[in-house]
C-alpha cells in the first residue's frame, strides 16, 4: 500500500509541474482550417496567471462560430503571389493569408475619397518564428478598384519558437504604403509587440480541458497618414491607436489558441473586445458567421464621437446595446452599404452594435473613448 501511494504521488507530481513546449508544428500553415466560437463577457477574469495554474473558463457560452482558412499564397491575386510567393525574397515568402480587420488603415476613408476593403495579412511560418511580412488590400478611387499588396520594411515576429515558459520577446513592424498613382496619400504603421509566457497549467473550455502555456501580448502601434490638404498642402496626420494587449492560452496541435482575449486600453483600464476560443462545430450558431464573417467592419474603433459601420449586404437596421445589455438606441439602415453611428452622447465603455443585413444578424463589439 506505502509503495503504491509513493508511486501515485510521484506520478500526481509530475502531472502538475508538466510543462508544455510549443513549436513550428503547433501553429496552423496553408489550407489548415481552425473553427473558434466567439462570445462576450465584460467581467471575464484576463489577469490572473502563473506556474502550475488551473484557468476555469468552463462556463463560457458560444454565441458565434467562424471557420478561419489558413488561405494557400496560390489563391491570392497576381501581384500579391509575386510579392509574397516563389519569386519573393526568402524572407518574405509567406505560407498563407488571412482576413485582417484589426488594422486602423480603414479610418482614412473617413476623410479620403477612396473606399479600402478585403484587408489581408499574409504570414511567413517557420520552425524559429511565426513572421508578419506585409498586408494587400482593395483600394476604389473613381469607379476603379486596384489590389494592391506591400511588404513590412521591417518584419514583425508574432511567435519567437520555441516557446516555453518564462520566456520574454520584443519585436518591431514597420510598414509604409504608398497609394500613389492611385491617390496621392501615405500610410506609415510602426507597432512594437512585447511578449511574455507568464503562465502554464491547466485550462479547461467548453472545448475540452488542455495543458497550456499562457501569452501576454502588449501592443503599441503609432500609424500617421499623409495627404495633401487644402491651402496648407501636404501634411502628416497621426491616427490614434490604443494600447492593445492579447491574452492567449496554447496547447500542442491545436493550430491556435485554446482562448484568446484581446483588451483595448481606455483612461488606463482594459476594456475587452474580443473573446474567442477553440471549438467544435455548432451547427445551432455556426451560421451566424460563417455566412457573413469578413462582410461588416466598423471604424474607427476605438472612436470617439463617431463610427461607422459597412457593409457587404445592405443594412436595415442598427441596434446600440451598452455593457449592461440593455438596448439604448436603433437606428434605421434605410437598406444602405453604411451607416454613421452617433456615439456623443454615450458615456466612455463597450458597446454593442448588433447589426441587422440581409444576410441575418451580427454583433460587433465598438469603444468608446
Amino acid at each position: 500500500m506505502n509503495r503504491f501511494l509513493l508511486f501515485a504521488c510521484v506520478l500526481f507530481t509530475g502531472y502538475t509541474f508538466a510543462q508544455i513546449t510549443l513549436t513550428g508544428s503547433d501553429f496552423a500553415t496553408s489550407n489548415d482550417t481552425v473553427r473558434m466560437s466567439r462570445t462576450t463577457d465584460l467581467g471575464i477574469d484576463f489577469s490572473s496567471t502563473g506556474a502550475n495554474y488551473t484557468w476555469d473558463y468552463s462556463s463560457l457560452v458560444p454565441e458565434s462560430q467562424l471557420l478561419r482558412d489558413f488561405s494557400s499564397i496560390s489563391n491570392a491575386g497576381t501581384f500579391a503571389q509575386f510579392m509574397f510567393g516563389f519569386f519573393a525574397p526568402t524572407d518574405y515568402q509567406a505560407n498563407y493569408f488571412l482576413p485582417n480587420s484589426e488594422l486602423p488603415l480603414a479610418q482614412i476613408t473617413s476623410f479620403l475619397p477612396i473606399t479600402i476593403e478585403d484587408v489581408f495579412q499574409y504570414t511567413k511560418k517557420s520552425n524559429t518564428a511565426v513572421n508578419t511580412v506585409g498586408y494587400s488590400m482593395n483600394v476604389t478611387f473613381s469607379g476603379t478598384t486596384t489590389n494592391v499588396p506591400f511588404q513590412s520594411e521591417l518584419i514583425e515576429t508574432r511567435y519567437d519558437l520555441p516557446l516555453t515558459m518564462g520566456q520574454s520577446y520584443t519585436s518591431t513592424g514597420y510598414t509604409n504604403v504608398d497609394f500613389n498613382p492611385i491617390y496621392d496619400a501615405k500610410w506609415v504603421q510602426l507597432r512594437e509587440r512585447n511578449t511574455t509566457v507568464d503562465g502554464y497549467g491547466s485550462i479547461t473550455t467548453p472545448f475540452g480541458t488542455f495543458d497550456a502555456l499562457r501569452l501576454h501580448h502588449a501592443i503599441d502601434e503609432i500609424d500617421s497618414i499623409y495627404l495633401v490638404l487644402p491651402i496648407i498642402g501636404g501634411n502628416w496626420l497621426p491616427l490614434t491607436i490604443p494600447t492593445v494587449n492579447e491574452y492567449e492560452w496554447w496547447t500542442n496541435g491545436q493550430k491556435e489558441p485554446i482562448l484568446r482575449i484581446r483588451t483595448s486600453s481606455i483612461a488606463g483600464q482594459e476594456a475587452v473586445t474580443l473573446i474567442e476560443f477553440r471549438d467544435q462545430y455548432r451547427p445551432e450558431i455556426a451560421g451566424l458567421d460563417d455566412n457573413i464573417q469578413n462582410t461588416l467592419s466598423v471604424y474607427p474603433n476605438p472612436a470617439v464621437d463617431y463610427c461607422l459601420v459597412q457593409s457587404e449586404s445592405p443594412i436595415s437596421a442598427v441596434e446600440i446595446i451598452d455593457s449592461w445589455g440593455r438596448s439604448i438606441q436603433t437606428q434605421n439602415g434605410g437598406k444602405s452599404l453604411q451607416m454613421t453611428i452617433d456615439l456623443t452622447s454615450f458615456e466612455v465603455g463597450v458597446y454593442w452594435l448588433k447589426v441587422n443585413t440581409e444576410k441575418g444578424i451580427q454583433t460587433l463589439r465598438v469603444v468608446k473613448h
